[in-house]
């Protein structure tokens, strides 16, 4: 059993309902299990899977925080590489009346949240999180950003970091504020950058 800081780290495919119920099964469930697969092999920090939730993946990395540098390098690989493998699924697909809809429909947000009350338990030969901070990071997947993709920063990670690093790796004036209010929660803060 893990109980310590634990960074988390979830990509989560936008658009997911609406394709899996406007495109053919065989289609949709290549499309999506392809998309999974090649944002696994796109972890490059060494991330370990907690769960994959359908449409997301749930990473997740105890211990001591990679540089923000590196934090952002691999959210921005996670969504080069989710959109290369789109157009990859596009074209292998052309034959396909519903192909145009992978391009259209679908796209990458990404939640981020750091924090000390995440417990690791073995479940059978799977690790199960638990904890508030696996409850707050599971509960800014539904948030109140109107763009459908984006990099989303609890507070509680962006305070791990001065802003000097902040400032070094990405424009500040991109960073948009946001908050929600979660039931038995209370208000949870953070900041995001829209992704294009």
């Amino acid at each position: 059993m893990i109980n310590r800081p634990t960074l988390i780290c979830i990509p989560d495919i936008s658009g997911f309902t609406k394709f899996m119920s406007e495109t053919n099964s065989d289609l949709s469930h290549k499309v999506v299990s392809s998309l999974l697969n090649k944002i696994i092999y796109t972890n490059t920090i060494d991330l370990k899977v907690s769960e994959i939730e359908g449409d997301a993946i749930f990473f997740y990395l105890p211990g001591e925080l990679p540089s923000f540098e590196i934090l952002l390098k691999q959210c921005r690989h996670f969504h080069d590489e989710f959109y290369k493998q789109l157009k990859n699924l596009t074209n292998q697909n052309s034959g396909n009346e519903d192909s145009e809809n992978i391009n259209h429909m679908l796209g990458l947000k990404i939640i981020l949240h750091y924090g000390e009350h995440v417990e690791a338990v073995q479940i059978g030969s799977r690790i199960k999180l638990m904890g508030e901070d696996v409850i707050i990071a599971h509960r800014l997947m539904k948030n109140a950003i109107k763009e459908d993709e984006y990099i989303l920063f609890s507070n509680g990670l962006l305070d791990q970091y001065e802003k000097a690093q902040l400032a070094d790796n990405m424009d500040l004036k991109q960073l948009k504020s946001g908050k929600n209010n979660y039931k038995h929660l209370g208000e949870v803060n953070y900041k995001y950058i829209v992704l294009n």
